[in-house]
């Protein structure tokens, strides 16, 4: 299977679980068998793109041809309003991200009234949505391992504090990413004497 296919695949199961829809359901909702979902699903058929149309329209997504260039913009727009486009687990970072999940949780079971704590819990649920950038990952790594040095007693409230900062703003660098498009030209330009 392709990258593009798997994608696909992928962003189409994601779509149908957070619409809580079994294959069966969205097989007839589409007018496709359940089992070609099954084989969608899985990688083990071709789409054809008629096919495709259906299931996505089915799903309330819509299919366009866009330019390459402007890829990131589009992402960055339909992000907010598709969650399931980044499935948890699937990218570079997930890992550390995972292991920051469950340092703090043991942390916050410890000091449940610490409200940075919960806003850090937040922020690492937010990441884990998003494709994170090569760029980030070291920040990320350095992340994980101060929250992993915290003491389940008294944590370090600055440590958690610059944590908390750190993540805020790799989220907001990645959410508000959006590439430099020039703006468009006219194809030609009125002159004030062409009115004579």
């Amino acid at each position: 299977m392709t990258y593009a296919t798997e994608h696909v695949a992928a962003s189409l199961k994601a779509a149908r679980t957070s619409k809580g829809l079994s294959q069966r359901a969205l097989a007839q909702i589409a007018g496709v068998p359940q089992s070609y979902i099954s084989k969608i699903e899985s990688g083990r058929v071709d789409l054809r793109l008629s096919s495709l149309v259906d299931i996505a329209r089915a799903l309330d997504l819509e299919l366009a041809l866009v330019p390459r260039k402007a890829m990131p913009a589009v992402q960055s727009i339909a992000r907010p309003s598709q969650s399931w486009q980044f499935p948890a687990g699937s990218f570079p970072g997930d890992r550390q991200l995972k292991q920051i999940q469950a340092n703090l949780s043991h942390v916050s079971h410890a000091n449940p009234t610490l409200k940075e704590l919960a806003q850090l819990q937040r922020q690492v649920r937010d990441l884990q949505h998003l494709r994170l950038p090569p760029r980030d990952m070291e920040a990320l790594r350095k992340a994980t391992a101060a929250i992993r040095s915290l003491d389940v007693k008294t944590p370090d409230l600055d440590a958690i504090r610059k944590a908390l900062t750190n993540l805020q703003e790799m989220r907001n660098r990645i959410v508000h990413a959006i590439p430099k498009i020039e703006p468009p030209r006219p194809a030609y330009a009125l002159d004030e004497n062409d009115n004579e």
